[in-house]
């Protein structure tokens, strides 16, 4: 697990993975080289990790789990965590707030302050916080999970205390600065609030220049990741395609990594870089009883980042897929039929293969 830095960094160069002709668009967007850079090519791999979805159930059991004096999440989490921290970069995605009251799931969600701690120990070193749940618990809620996730020293973007706050998430691991910048389009039954620099929306021009302006204070990755797309389609929606395209085409950004619609989508090549549409739960309720049944699986990506004199590149893609058991709720290497659904789903290329 690397550690956060304060300050805002952001990529420089952008590489592309080879082409294989399967993809949307091959062209690479333009590299430029740094003085930060390793004078030698370092290896880096970043875990990027599904929706974290605490339905009441979810908060139920973690309870159960800490004897009824509080709300304990490292059972669930073991697994992933094994997965996270043979990575040297961990990121999540905090699907809503936390509250230190009681927790709620469906249709406004609070999970436990517990979570924060969980988290830690599972080896995130940033989640995104962007999401249609961001206000279930109003400015203060916001206020409240960017306290926990800081006092455990988990780094965080998409959601902000502050209007001068930096957006990106920077982090740094073997002398490579990562930037983490996460955004939502989706806000169902609410407005954005007054203070619009409270929730970092999709707009593509907000996030090209965030990229760009964190590229320029010297960071050589910048990850973007968005909350979007339909709910249980696994097909990425026009507004998935046309936003990956723009993102892409800019030499700023590097990979883009997809939340929020519960299934497994695709992990594509656009315009040479990886975007990986949709990672589907890693944490849910969500089974055969409410939802498709597919809304059980997700998966843990490994990008697989060389660093070096001539820049940055996604050199290929991993991932591992994931399922929860029940009624544990314990996140366990995906098997049978859930397995099958991933990789069928995430898709098998020479640059992107599932984990044996």
């Amino acid at each position: 697990m690397a550690l956060a830095v304060p300050a805002l960094l952001a990529g420089v160069t952008v590489g592309a993975l080879a082409s294989d002709g399967e993809d949307e668009k091959d062209a690479v967007g333009e590299s430029r080289e740094s003085p930060q850079l390793p004078e030698r090519d370092v290896r880096l791999q970043i875990a990027v990790s599904g929706d974290l979805l605490i339905h009441g159930p979810v908060s139920a059991q973690a309870l159960a789990y800490g004897n009824g004096e509080r709300y304990q999440f490292r059972p669930m989490l073991e697994q992933v965590r094994q997965i996270v921290r043979r990575a040297d970069l961990g990121i999540c995605h905090l699907e809503q707030p936390l509250t230190s009251g009681i927790p709620q799931g469906e249709p406004v969600f609070r999970a436990p302050q517990g979570l924060a701690g969980a988290i830690a120990w599972t080896g995130w070193d940033a989640c995104s916080t962007a999401s249609n749940h961001s206000l279930d618990a109003g400015l203060e809620g916001i206020d409240f999970t960017l306290k926990r996730l800081d006092r455990v020293g988990v780094a965080h973007s998409g959601t902000n205390s502050s209007p001068t706050a930096p957006r990106a998430a920077m982090l740094k691991a073997k002398g490579v600065e990562v930037a983490l910048l996460a955004y939502t389009d989706l806000i169902p039954g609410l407005t954005p609030p007054e203070e619009d620099w409270r929730l970092n929306m999709a707009e593509p021009k907000r996030m090209l220049a965030d990229a760009r302006r964190a590229r320029r204070n010297g960071a050589d990755v910048v990850l973007v990741s968005l909350h979007w797309g339909i709910e249980y389609q696994h097909e990425p929606s026009g507004f998935q395609r046309k936003v990956a395209r723009r993102l892409t085409a800019s030499p700023d950004v590097t990979a883009v990594i997809g939340q929020h619609v519960h299934v497994v989508q695709p992990i594509k090549r656009v315009n040479g870089k990886p975007v990986v549409f949709g990672e589907g739960n890693l944490l849910s309720n969500q089974t055969a009883n409410c939802c498709p049944p597919e809304s059980q699986d997700g998966m843990v990506v490994i990008l697989h980042v060389r660093a070096g004199p001539e820049g940055v590149s996604v050199t290929k893609v991993r991932y591992v897929p994931t399922e929860v058991a029940h009624p544990s709720f314990e996140i366990v290497r995906a098997s049978g039929e859930s397995r099958a659904r991933t990789i069928g789903y995430a898709g098998r290329r020479p640059w992107l293969k599932p984990v044996p």
